[in-house]
This record gives C-alpha cells, sequence and structure tokens, in this order.
C-alpha cells in the first residue's frame, strides 16, 4: 500500500462546496497535494478546515465539486480509505477500552501499522497502557491519537489539530518523530493547526483557507520571508508603498511602517537606500495578516 504515496497528486479537489442549510461552509475550492510531501492547511477558527479534511475522508458528502484520493472518490470506497489514517482533536475511542486495547486494535485498520515504532513512540509520550480512556488526561488522550497517526504509516495521514492537548516538550517530540520517520518512510501528510509557528519548517507546502475558500497555496519555502515590515518617516513608508500590497499599517506621529506581502532582495536594497528600516515577517505572521477581515485592512489602512 504504501506505493500509493508516490502517486502525484494524491489528492485532488476541484469546485469543491459544502452547505449547511444557507451556511456554506466551503466555497467553491480547488487544490492538489501532491505525493511524498508534508502539506500544511492552515486557517483560523471556523474557516472550513475540519470540514474540508472530513469531505476527504469520505466523512461527509460534498453539496458539489469533486475529489479525488490516489485517482478515486473517497466515499464508501474501502480501497482508499483503508489507506487513509484520520487524527483529530476529538478523537474518540470506547471508553471501557485501556490504551493498550487501543493500540492493539489500529493494526486492523491499518495495514502498514508498524508496532515497534508504536512502542518507541508509546516510552517517548510515557503513555500508561493499563489506563482506561476515559481517566486519560487531555494530553494522554492527544498522545494516543499522534501515535496511532505516526504508526499507521497510512500513505495520506490527516492530522487535524490533534497534539493541542500536548505540552511544547511533547510537542517538540512529535514533529521530531513525524520529520525523522517521513525521511525514512515517505508518505502524504496533512496537518492543520494554529500552531504555525511551531510547524513553519515541518511543511513543505502551504495552503490558507479563510472563510472556506482557498486564498494561499504555495510552496513553504517561498512563503518565509516572502513578506517584510518597511518601517521610517510616514512620507517615505507611503511612497515606497505605493502600487504594492499593503497586509497591514501602522502609525504614530510622523512615523509609520507597513507590511508588504512580497518584498524581492531588489525590493529591500531599495527600501534601505530609501533610508527604512526592513525587518522580515514570519508565516504566521502573514497568514495573519492575510485572513484579517477586510474591514479590519481597510481601517488600518485609512488610519
Amino acid at each position: 500500500m504504501t506505493t500509493l504515496s508516490s502517486i502525484a497528486p494524491a489528492v485532488t479537489v476541484d469546485g469543491l462546496t459544502r452547505r449547511f442549510g444557507s451556511f456554506t461552509a466551503v466555497d467553491d475550492v480547488s487544490f492538489d497535494v501532491s505525493g511524498n510531501h508534508i502539506y500544511g492547511l492552515l486557517g483560523r477558527n471556523g474557516a472550513g478546515k475540519t470540514t474540508i479534511m472530513q469531505l476527504l475522508t469520505g466523512q461527509d458528502f460534498a453539496t458539489s465539486g469533486s475529489i479525488s484520493i490516489f485517482g478515486e472518490s473517497p466515499v464508501e470506497n474501502a480501497d482508499v480509505l483503508r489507506n487513509v489514517c484520520f487524527i483529530k482533536e476529538s478523537q474518540r475511542y470506547p471508553e471501557d477500552f485501556t490504551v493498550a486495547h487501543v493500540f492493539r486494535s489500529a493494526p486492523w485498520f491499518f495495514g502498514n501499522w508498524d508496532a515497534a515504532f508504536a512502542e518507541r513512540l508509546i516510552a517517548d509520550f510515557r503513555l500508561p497502557m493499563s489506563r482506561r480512556i476515559k481517566k486519560l488526561s487531555r494530553g494522554q488522550l492527544s498522545a494516543v491519537g499522534v501515535v496511532i497517526g505516526l504508526a499507521s504509516r497510512a500513505p495520506l495521514t490527516f492530522f487535524d489539530e490533534p497534539y493541542l492537548g500536548l505540552d511544547a516538550v511533547a510537542r517538540q517530540v512529535f514533529y521530531d518523530r513525524l520529520l525523522a520517520d517521513f525521511s525514512e518512510n515517505p508518505r502524504t501528510v496533512i496537518l492543520s493547526t494554529h500552531l504555525i509557528d511551531e510547524v513553519a519548517n515541518v511543511l513543505d507546502h502551504v495552503i490558507v483557507i479563510d472563510d472556506g475558500r482557498v486564498i494561499m497555496d504555495a510552496e513553504a519555502e517561498a512563503l518565509r520571508g516572502a513578506a517584510g515590515t518597511v518601517s521610517g518617516t510616514r512620507a517615505a513608508v507611503d511612497h515606497f508603498a505605493e502600487g504594492r500590497t499593503v497586509l497591514h499599517r501602522d502609525g504614530l506621529g510622523g512615523l509609520a511602517s507597513a507590511t508588504l506581502e512580497t518584498l524581492t532582495a531588489a525590493d529591500r536594497a531599495a527600501a534601505a537606500a530609501a533610508g527604512l528600516e526592513v525587518s522580515s515577517v514570519s508565516l504566521q505572521q502573514l497568514i495573519v495578516q492575510k485572513t484579517a477581515s477586510t474591514t479590519t485592512r481597510e481601517l488600518e489602512q485609512s488610519a
């Protein structure tokens, strides 16, 4: 089954729409996910990320549009779904199960299950194997999901913020184990998270969803450091920003700053020559500014 992960694209979404009555959760979304890469599906709460993941994994039905997973529709398709692992923050297990029961059951669902790797992860996260699921802390429950997602080695693995209950040390263990195992066992991984700065260096590609629509779809390397903030006198900043895409403005008296969506090396040199200070913008800052409401941006630009 691992050979499926080499199929490119692993996921194709075309014109995907999901409505709930008069509310449109996913609005005419199209994108491809290449095989053997780590993708970030990012955006604000309620942007539509979880709905998209549910549609991709056959847990919900699209109002319109099409989805292809490894070249086939995932809806009621056991051949596709047995190659998919979907771990979410609210992952549920039978409450009378112990942790050991969960991991003994996992190989029934995942043909690539690596028991030895699971054992190492269980030790890394210090999971109490004899404790019942209903007695686990939020962090321990999150760790159970993370172990399943990693040890399943499914050709297509979704993590929908299941690691939010983990502390900073445990989250770093997750990122380290993911990258180390991915290098030896490539597959397609899609992460949905609010902790953008933490995962910025893990991601190969970024898809940003806002209000049910794709607003960014680009290689992560191209986005890192692409945006920048110029600071200086208001007149110099306004002159330099003219004709450029401004994501955010700030000002106090005669001083101002503007965050610009794209700053090339030549742009940075020109800004410095104009007496402006130039600073880089992190991936998280870029996405925060891109997903700010239109009204907010208009108010900031008119301030």
